[in-house]
């Protein structure tokens, strides 16, 4: 069903966010994973934090890139999946973001890249309150769910269009942008966690067909914070929008 859900994108005009937020939340739920998060390369060819399961995920990506150390840099760069056996190979490899990870709760972290072919174009993070990495069969999948992602990122006019999937992935970043001050300013507003008002913010918009940037532009100018507030009112299919 999860690559079902991941091949869906396979159509013009998908939502780039939505998928990355259905590779990261897929993660958990299939893998041994605690949390996962996803970075993608932009015009410039610098990673960017796309998507996270939880807040401490994103806090400890932000981290990783603040610090040019860690797993989904070295698999970026690399093209290969990355992972240390136990923390002690971890602290020597990534001393400070080893340390970082503790703090948020984590005791072990690898990544798998967002590849096709020769070309990867981000990475998939995985986070674990256990030590070590994931088995090989759990390896096995979660590659196999971040190719078909990448498949679904790169197949718009064809591979060979890098101009038009640089473009997409920096729409997508502007998006995110604005997403991540919705959520601030919902959580404001509602005194509610992040990651609760993130989830509050896409099932509306997924039951009303819209993008997310486009509740998340709502948001931030006022005009669906009141029914977001009142999620089994805001939700319902028949009142998707409020102007």
């Amino acid at each position: 069903m999860t690559f079902v859900e991941l091949a869906d994108t396979l159509v013009d005009d998908f939502d780039v966010i939505d998928l990355l937020h259905t590779l990261a939340s897929r993660s958990v739920e299939l893998l041994d994973a605690s949390a996962a998060g996803i970075m993608l390369a932009d015009q410039r060819g610098g990673l960017q934090v796309m998507a996270s399961s939880t807040e401490e995920a994103r806090l400890l990506e932000l981290y990783e890139l603040q610090n040019d150390e860690g797993p989904c840099l070295d698999c970026f760069r690399s093209g290969r999946p990355v992972a240390q056996d136990g923390l002690p190979a971890m602290r020597s490899s990534w001393p400070a973001f080893t340390e970082r990870l503790q703090e948020l709760g984590f005791n072990s972290a690898q990544a798998l890249p967002l590849r096709l072919r020769s070309n990867t174009i981000g990475a998939l993070n995985i986070f674990r309150t256990s030590p070590g990495p994931l088995t090989e069969a759990d390896l096995r999948l979660g590659q196999a769910m971040a190719d078909v992602a990448t498949i679904g990122l790169m197949q718009e006019r064809a591979i060979t269009a890098r101009e038009l999937l640089a473009e997409q992935l920096q729409t997508a970043l502007n998006s995110r942008i604005v997403l991540e001050q919705a959520k601030g300013v919902l959580a404001e507003r509602t005194g509610l966690p992040v990651d609760q008002v993130f989830q509050m913010m896409r099932a509306y918009a997924r039951n009303g067909g819209l993008r997310l940037s486009e509740v998340a532009a709502q948001v931030t100018d006022g005009s669906i914070s009141d029914v977001l507030l009142r999620p089994n009112r805001g939700m319902r299919s028949e009142d998707p929008r409020v102007h």
